[in-house]
């Protein structure tokens, strides 16, 4: 068969940058580790401006009555606080671990696919930037994280806000697709020689649970959103009620999509906890086979309990009665998980250092959050908690308590890992402590104002109410957390620059990131290792197996090379976003951006391994 040579009515330099450096080097890297760095200082600066909202919302509700912001401003507040806490905070902090430890615990030297690996963080760049660029064009969303319809239609909201919403939301689930899709396939297909399913460390295991429910999760809530996208802006009456539409729809979709979201969240915090712990107690992780299961019964369980958002909405008694029963069922599994945890600890030699203190919190955090959605899973009960400030204290504890709690420990247990260095052990402490106390004042008095009577995205009280010496409690407390979060800033700057230098197993780790330098060279390990069991490494440790010397020259390992492409697909995505919203002329100029910047990367030329 002869090939037809392409002729295009253009020129492309399809030249690969050589040898970046400075700037450069990180907009063109397709180097894993550079890409979870990328993602997580951005994700962290995201969480700071969510931190920043929050600070917003309670200086409003310290006292009642204050006119600190206007409340539509309010309206945006809270919308943007917990949009930006989900989808710019949580998700991608762990995306951050994700691209920089799954390749080094199962043996690989990058990930399956280097390139959409660098897409999906620069597409998630510019799905917050699009975000966050409405507090600056007009107004932001103000609709609450959940959309509800029809608020969301322009008869009740004429502005730009849910647009940039709606954009936002459809170019960050691009960017979870696209990375989700990579460590399926590398953790299928690229795991070191031995190392059996049964075999992988637990955070790996979240990671592949946590991307399966991604991929099936993001259509449910893209659906949602291209339908209200239509409402919006070509008038099609997907949720018109006045044209006949149930606006319930909307409420189905995205809870379909918002519950396993939850577990999104929450899966891959248990999955650090589940690597420290053991490390630090120095002894094995308690059931594993257990912890594997529970894991994806919690992820099928997911798909099974979403109405119970909806128990106020008049389902009926048989749907009250099901989703009443799978919510209860889905504790079961947390528990098995809460149990095992316990008994990696019972009888360990722990180390209460600073990564052992943050999981310890999230166990007690999470399992308070645990213990009112179960109060939640009673739709009897609901009716009475369902939009009051009781539900907030719920999700604060599960997500603030539990997967930020995780986050920070697995900051500080990987960090002598990503940088070479230890923290400041002192003020690591000082960090938990903080946020702990403070987390606990601010969000446990919601408690109370919830079950007497106060309504959830309320802007004001009146003095009359009795809520104003709890609402003055969380207030203040809320500064005290974000003052926690100043001291972890400021442990990890001046850990990074001038921090004493870390060996390549500082904490006698039990999995194969520990096994080599830190940080760990471009091509990770020089050769590829052979695992024999579970915790593999820490066996032969014990063994006292001496190490043989690599003949692998490391000149001789094949790298994919760096490339611009990806990032100038993502900048065709965030221009065709923004088309969508102001202009649709712009929004073909991007498209056909994307559709050019991808024939350059699918054509780009690749160095095979045997090539000089």
């Amino acid at each position: 068969m002869t090939s037809i040579p392409l002729k295009l009515p253009f020129k492309l330099n399809l030249s690969r940058p050589t040898n970046p450096t400075g700037v450069m080097d990180w907009i063109t890297t397709i180097d894993h580790k550079k890409i979870g760095i990328l993602y997580g200082v951005t994700a962290f600066i995201m969480f700071i401006t969510g931190g920043i909202e929050a600070l917003l919302i309670r200086t409003q509700l310290a006292g009642p009555e204050l006119k600190i912001v206007a409340p539509d401003v309010y309206n945006q507040l809270f919308t943007m606080h917990a949009t930006t806490m989900i989808f710019l905070g949580v998700m991608p902090l762990s995306a951050a671990f994700f691209n920089y430890i799954i390749p080094l615990q199962i043996g690989a030297r990058d990930v399956a696919f280097p390139r959409l690996n660098a897409f999906s963080y620069w597409t998630f760049l510019f799905g917050a930037l699009i975000m966050k660029s409405s507090w600056f064009l007009g107004g932001s969303p103000n609709a609450g994280w959940f959309g509800y319809a029809p608020i969301t239609t322009t008869t009740f909201n004429p502005g730009n806000g849910i647009d940039f919403w709606i954009v936002g939301l459809q170019v960050l689930g691009i960017a979870s697709l696209a990375a989700s899709f990579n460590f399926i396939v590398t953790i299928i297909n690229m795991r070191a020689p031995g190392l059996s399913f049964m075999r992988l460390p637990l955070f790996t295991w979240m990671t592949f649970i946590t991307a399966i429910l991604l991929v099936l999760a993001f259509p449910v809530i893209t659906v949602a959103l291209i339908e209200l996208m239509l409402d919006r802006t070509f008038d099609f009456n997907f949720f018109n009620t006045k044209a006949g539409a149930n606006p319930l729809l909307w409420q189905h979709l995205f809870w379909i999509f918002g519950h396993p979201e939850v577990y999104i969240l929450i899966l891959p915090a248990m999955g650090i906890v589940s690597e420290i712990l053991p490390t630090f107690s120095k002894k094995p992780v308690f059931g594993y086979a257990a912890m594997v299961l529970a894991a994806a019964f919690i992820a099928f369980m997911g798909w099974l309990v979403w109405s119970h958002h909806m128990f106020t909405t008049g389902l009926g008694p048989i749907a009250n009665s099901v989703f009443t029963i799978t919510t209860m069922l889905i504790a079961v599994p947390t528990g098995v998980k809460m149990f095992n945890w316990l008994g990696t600890m019972w009888g360990g030699d722990i180390e209460f250092n600073t990564p052992v203190l943050f999981s310890v919190g999230f166990l007690s955090m999470f399992l308070i959050g645990g213990i009112s959605g179960v109060m939640h899973s009673f739709s009897a009960s609901d009716y009475q908690q369902q939009d009051t400030y009781f539900i907030v204290a719920h999700i604060h504890y599960v997500l603030f308590g539990g997967a930020i709690f995780a986050i920070f420990a697995g900051i500080y247990y990987w960090f002598p890992k990503f940088t070479g260095r230890m923290y400041d052990e002192k003020l690591g402490k000082q960090n938990f402590w903080l946020m702990f106390i403070g987390q606990n004042i601010t969000f446990f008095p919601m408690h109370f104002v919830g079950m007497q009577g106060m309504p959830r995205r309320i802007f004001t009280y009146d003095s009359e109410m009795g809520w104003a010496f709890w609402n003055g409690v969380e207030s203040f407390a809320a500064y005290v957390v974000a003052f926690g979060v100043l001291l972890f800033i400021i442990n990890m700057i001046k850990s990074w620059i001038s921090g004493p230098k870390a060996d390549g197993d500082p904490w006698d780790g039990r999995t194969l990131e520990w096994s080599i330098s830190s940080p760990p060279p471009v091509y990770n390990f020089l050769d590829v290792p052979k695992v024999e069991s579970l915790d593999d490494f820490w066996h032969k440790k014990q063994k006292k197996n001496k190490s043989v010397k690599s003949k692998t020259n490391p000149k001789s390992i094949h790298l994919p090379q760096a490339s611009y492409w990806p990032m100038l697909v993502s900048l065709g995505l965030a221009i065709a976003g923004y088309g969508i919203i102001y202009n649709l002329v712009v929004c073909g100029i991007g498209l056909a951006m994307v559709l050019v910047t991808v024939c350059a990367w699918s054509w780009e030329p690749v160095n095979e391994p045997d090539a000089h």
